[in-house]
């Protein structure tokens, strides 16, 4: 068995991740539910009670770093890279089911997500993105430059103190959606399509 985990370490170490126990060391405090499927390299570093489920990806190159706050969620699928910008996240947010991605991977990219959000069903941001405290991205959505407002969660009674939102699927390049403010795209994300979030929603 020891050659084993020799093996599996070898290969990690080879692609530029951390062999189980330093994985396990640097992300004490939180639960992995599969650490065999389970990827993070040097510069990644977690608060406390994250949850990672199986086949989840973290890499940071080059001296930049993905940072989580506490209790978030990382489902299956999802993959986070800081290649040439960091990605800062905050807590209590969900990412996924249904995958999740986020590259910082290009000259100036830099990824912040604030806490309290809901990003479902394989988005993928690239470039410079800020999604504030509640934002969601719902959908197989590609997101490129864009800033969501803060706001309320998806809990808030009232749809339009809600944080910015983004739903369906497509691109969304250079976009920013305030408090309460929804775009519903199909293909393409226009600043002309958006709506208050109770067109949709209505208030209670």
């Amino acid at each position: 068995m020891s050659g084993l985990f020799a093996s599996i370490d070898a290969a990690r170490l080879a692609c530029g991740f951390l062999t189980l126990s330093q994985m396990m060391e640097a992300l004490e405090g939180n639960h992995v539910l599969d650490p065999f499927s389970t990827l993070i390299s040097a510069g990644v570093s977690a608060g406390k009670h994250n949850i990672f489920y199986p086949g989840v990806t973290l890499k940071a190159l080059s001296g930049h770093k993905i940072i989580l706050a506490d209790d978030n969620c990382v489902h299956s699928g999802s993959h986070f890279e800081a290649a040439t910008g960091n990605i800062l996240i905050g807590s209590n947010n969900q990412f996924g089911e249904g995958g999740f991605t986020a590259k910082a991977n290009r000259p100036g990219a830099e990824i912040r997500i604030g806490s309290h959000g809901r990003y479902l069903n394989n988005p993928a941001l690239f470039g410079r993105c800020e999604l504030g405290n509640g934002s969601q991205i719902l959908g197989s959505i590609t997101v490129d430059g864009c800033t969501l407002a803060d706001g309320g969660s998806y809990e808030e009674d009232d749809p339009d103190l809600r944080a910015g939102l983004l739903k369906g699927s497509g691109i969304a390049r250079n976009l920013t959606v305030a408090r309460g403010m929804v775009i519903a795209g199909n293909g393409t994300f226009s600043a002309d399509d958006l709506l208050p979030q109770s067109h949709f929603h209505p208030k209670p």
